[in-house]
Order: structure tokens, then C-alpha cells, then sequence
């Protein structure tokens, strides 16, 4: 049924009455002028603006003119809004025409579109009273229709890009372990309650130099004073803790037979580890004692000004001051994950051996289908939680084409978590439906997913803003983004991103034949529609009525293709 929206005014219409008896003629075409020439479906509608004039002495004072559009196809048609116009002497509420003048009218119609459209005629239909006389004028066809190129959407988008949930595979994870070497007030010797410490720290470095899968980096001592006791004391100490930390260190390593750079670097004053740990504290006056330290940055300055704060500062020289009499021990050291040969073998083979991580990486292993679908699959099994697995189960279906099936995990996966990547393949599916609400909002929750301009480019065809369209797909090469760019008439750009797809499908060749047409080069329309055909055999039932390529109806190449 066709969804009947008046706008103004439906149709022009010419009424041929004569002057004496009110006689009505049959109506000429010549009368009428339609844009677009050639029908065209937009987002789901076919709109059509018709100029008409009504001549001088045409139009009976005493008749009413029901004038109504219709869009014929073979086997169907569908009405638009009928509009009524009033001769003068008629009272009522409808359009006034003038007998003597006449005049020039702009009325506009939509239909909604279906596919038996694309060869279709539009026609006006005409019911005219005098008085109690009903007289039933001859339809007049006054258009062509429907071009149906921005329909494809529904075709273009099985080649969209799903969203995809990636792994978070690390083949080489850098990690450290810390320890600490405390030293007394104006002291730099390790103690020997400090040497356990030491040798620990020793040990935990040979486990990792030891250990198959841990490569070492090097070995930091960074040593401290605290910033009491003046710059030229506490480098020295600073200094000496450095290099007495070193030396323990050194020979704890050459002992356990380890082979690793020792970094040295000491720090005379550790101004930034005092502020480090007073803002951590309770300690009364912080907020003054941290005030200080904003306002000075002299080193002597800014110890007399603490000191001054009689009320705290043995608190400092108590509880923060010992913990920055140090040498920190840091091994810097790298995990090294298993090899891609490794787990693509596990995959196969033994996936409870494989993270979760391991195992969604090694479906990036493959292109085949298949093996991703059984990988994921098993993700599925041994990691149940988490939606990635079956959210890339889905991307597989949906671009085999099987979007009931996709859509069926995209759900199992946003019931996990509600994460972008879902949402936005759902966006893709509900276009898929024809669902454009649907598709907003779910695209509206899908920030963040890297394919996300690719799907609103889809979203902008579907709702008619070709522009718009064009810009979020920016520089991808798809389908969708070539329709786009031709709906937009940029037919370079859209030449090159046809020529650029990577997997040419029937309706990369279909969509270069439109370009083809639009740009007159018959030879492009001949050459991608034979390829086209040759992959998709219904698309030379789709070119015989698809009036992109009206003019190309009696060439006798064009025909030997369609048939």
C-alpha cells in the first residue's frame, strides 16, 4: 500500500472545458513537466514535483477536478494523495482555478517503493463534476520511473565490515621486581639485616634467567638521601649507598653464575619521593608542608622552611625521612610468549592449553573460515564469559551472509557484555531489516568500535543523506561506499574506490556498469555488467528493467548480456 502524505498540492493538471457547454477534453502531456525526469527511490520513497499550468478558459466555473497520481507497473500500482481544484463559481474549500487566466502550479507526491517499481510510468488519473455530472478524463502519463540505484544498500551492506572483537595477545610482556635496600642516617655500608634483602633479590633474578619463557633486560640500583642534612652530605651518600649496593649485587649475580648489566644512577635529594609520601600521610600540617614545597625550589630553602614548622617536623624525621635512606633494586626483565607455530598447532590440537588471548590470536593465524569458526568455537567452550568469541562467531556468519545466524550470536554476545563492537554489528543487522531506528540506536551506543564510520556510512544511504554518507566512509573501499559516492555524484571518487576493493563480488561489477551509465562510457556499462552476470546470473534480470540503463535498451551488446 502506498502511504498517502499530502504535500500542497498532488499533480498539475489541465482540464479542457469549453467556454459553452463545459465540454472536457482529453489532456496532453505537454502540459506537464516532472522532476526528476526518470523517477528515483530515496531512502525507501519515491518523490516526484510535477509543474503544471492551467490554461485560460480551460477551466469550467462551475467544475470540480479530483486529480489523482498513480505509479502503474505490470501486475500493480500504487495512488498517491488526490487533490481537488474548484471552477470559480463552486463553493467549497478547495483550489481556486480562474476560467479566464488559468495558472501555473507546483505539486509534489511520494510513493513508497517497492521493487516491481523500477519499470513502472506515472500517471494522472482525473474525476470531474459539473453539477451532478460525473465526466472521467483519460489518464495521462507523465513520468518514467523508478531508478532504484540507492535501494542496493540492501545488497552492498553483505559486504560491510562487522565489528571485531580483538585479542589481547602480548608475545612479549615486560615486567620488573622491585626490593629495597634501607640504610641508616648518615650511613651508606649494607647492614647485614640488609643482605637477606640483597640475596633475595639475587635469587629472584636468577629464577628469571633461568626460566625458558623470561629474557633479562638489566638490572637498576637507584640510590637516595633524604633531603635533610644539606646538598654536598647527602650526595656523597647518595653516591656511596650506589655503589656499595652495586657491589653486593655484583657479587650475589657472579655467584649464582648470572650474566646481567647493572645500571647504576644515585639521587642526591629525594625531594620527590618526600612529597610522594607526605601526600600519602596523615600527618598534621601536610597540606602547609606541601604549600612549601610548591613555593621553594631551592634545596636549603626549602629544608629551613620545614624545619620551621616546629609542630611536624619530628614526625618527618620519625616517619618519612628513614624510608628515603634507600637503594632500589629493579630487574627489568621480558615473558616471552609462545610462538605463532606454537599455538596455531594448540589451536588445533590441545586449545585448553591456550589462553584465552592465546587462543582468539591464533584465529588471526588464518584466513580460512572454517579453522577461525572452529577456533572461535572452542573459545566459546573454555571461555564462556567473555563475549569476543562469540561476537566473531558472528562477524563470520554475517559476512557469509547468513545474518539470522549472526544475529542470533551478536545477542548471545551483547547479553555478556554490552560492548561497542556488538552493538555495532547489530546497528548492521537491523539495516539488514530495514530497521533504520533500530540502527540508530544501536550505533549510538557503538563509540569506540574502529569499523563505526563504515556502518554509519551504510545508515546515511539508508536514510538519504548521501553527503553525509560519503564523509563516514571516508577512504574505505567497499561496496556501500562506492553507492554512496554515485548516489552523491562523485563519480571519480567513486571510480577509484571500485577499482581499489580487494574482493570484487557481482555487485562491485554491477555498481562500476551504473558508473558506467551515468558517465556515458558504454564501454565500462558492456564490460562490468558481462562480469557481473557471469557472478550473479539474476543481475541480467535486474539490468533489463533497471532504468539506469534506459539508453542502453536497443544496444545490441547491452541485449545479448541481459538475455
Amino acid at each position: 500500500m502506498t502511504k498517502k502524505q499530502y504535500l500542497p498540492l498532488v499533480m498539475a493538471l489541465v482540464v479542457v472545458l469549453s467556454s459553452c457547454g463545459g465540454k472536457m477534453g482529453e489532456l496532453s502531456s505537454d502540459y506537464f513537466t516532472v522532476t526528476p525526469q526518470v523517477l528515483e527511490a530515496n531512502s525507501g520513497k519515491v518523490p516526484a514535483t510535477i509543474n503544471g499550468k492551467f490554461p485560460e478558459k480551460y477551466f469550467n466555473k462551475k467544475a470540480v477536478v479530483e486529480v489523482t497520481p498513480v505509479l502503474r507497473w505490470n501486475g500493480g500500482e500504487a495512488k498517491g494523495q488526490p487533490a481537488l481544484f474548484q471552477g470559480e463559481k463552486v463553493e467549497g474549500n478547495d483550489q481556486t482555478i480562474s476560467y479566464k487566466v488559468g495558472g501555473n502550479y507546483t505539486m509534489r507526491t511520494s510513493f513508497d517503493y517497492v521493487p516491481e517499481m523500477a519499470k513502472s510510468e506515472l500517471y494522472l488519473e482525473f474525476k470531474a463534476t459539473i453539477g451532478s455530472k460525473t465526466v472521467t478524463i483519460p489518464a495521462v502519463k507523465v513520468a518514467d520511473g523508478v531508478i532504484s540505484t540507492s535501494e542496493m544498500v540492501e545488497q552492498t551492506l553483505s559486504s560491510a565490515t562487522p565489528a571485531n572483537g580483538e585479542d589481547a595477545f602480548q608475545r612479549i610482556i615486560k615486567e620488573k621486581h622491585d626490593a629495597n635496600i634501607m640504610f641508616l642516617i648518615q650511613q651508606a655500608n649494607v647492614r647485614a639485616s640488609e643482605l637477606k634483602t640483597a640475596n633475595d633479590f639475587s635469587g629472584e633474578v636468577k629464577n628469571v634467567d633461568e626460566a625458558v619463557n623470561k629474557k633479562i633486560s638489566n638490572v637498576e640500583v637507584s640510590a637516595y638521601a633524604s633531603p635533610d642534612g644539606g646538598v654536598g652530605l647527602n650526595t656523597k651518600l647518595a653516591e656511596n649507598r650506589q655503589d656499595n649496593t652495586a657491589k653486593v649485587i655484583s657479587r650475589d649475580l657472579k655467584k649464582a653464575k648470572v650474566d646481567a648489566a647493572i645500571d647504576t644512577k644515585y639521587t642526591a635529594q629525594d625531594w620527590d619521593g618526600f612529597q610522594e609520601l607526605v601526600s600519602k600521610s596523615n600527618i598534621q600540617d601536610k597540606e602547609l608542608i606541601l604549600r612549601v614545597l610548591s613555593m621553594y625550589s631551592d634545596p636549603e630553602q626549602r629544608e629551613q622552611e620545614i624545619k620551621n614548622i616546629s609542630s611536624v617536623y619530628k614526625t618527618l624525621a620519625d616517619e618519612v625521612l628513614p624510608q628515603l635512606r634507600r637503594s632500589r633494586l629493579t630487574l627489568n626483565y621480558e615473558i616471552i610468549g609462545k610462538s605463532d607455530e606454537e599455538i596455531a598447532n594448540l589451536a588445533n590440537t590441545d586449545a585448553k592449553q591456550l589462553s584465552l588471548e592465546e587462543l582468539l590470536y591464533a584465529a588471526t593465524l588464518t584466513n580460512d573460515a572454517a579453522k577461525q569458526e572452529a577456533i572461535f568455537t572452542k573459545a566459546t567452550q573454555n571461555y564462556p564469559n567473555d563475549y569476543r568469541a562469540y561476537n566473531n562467531l558472528g562477524k563470520l556468519a554475517y559476512q557469509a551472509g547468513s545474518f539470522d545466524k549472526a544475529e542470533s550470536y551478536f545477542r548471545k554476545a551483547v547479553s555478556i557484555k554490552d560492548a561497542p563492537e556488538v552493538n555495532m554489528n547489530l546497528g548492521l543487522i537491523s539495516l539488514t531489516k530495514g530497521d533504520e531506528a533500530a540502527a540508530q540506536t544501536y550505533l549510538g551506543k557503538a563509540s569506540g568500535a574502529k569499523e563505526l564510520n563504515e556502518a554509519l556510512g551504510n545508515l546515511y544511504i539508508s536514510q538519504g543523506q548521501y553527503d553525509k554518507a560519503v564523509s563516514a566512509f571516508g577512504d574505505t573501499k567497499s561496496n556501500s561506499a562506492a553507492l554512496a559516492q554515485i548516489l552523491a555524484k562523485d563519480y571519480n571518487k567513486a571510480n577509484s574506490t571500485l577499482g581499489s576493493i580487494e574482493k570484487k563480488d557481482a555487485y562491485t561489477d554491477y555498481l562500476m556498469a551504473v558508473l558506467g551509465a551515468r558517465t556515458n562510457n558504454s564501454s565500462m556499462v558492456t564490460g562490468s555488467l558481462k562480469n557481473a552476470v557471469a557472478k550473479d546470473r539474476s543481475l541480467a534480470k535486474k539490468a533489463a528493467s533497471d532504468l539506469e540503463f534506459s539508453k542502453y535498451f536497443t544496444n545490441a551488446d547491452f541485449m545479448s548480456i541481459i538475455q
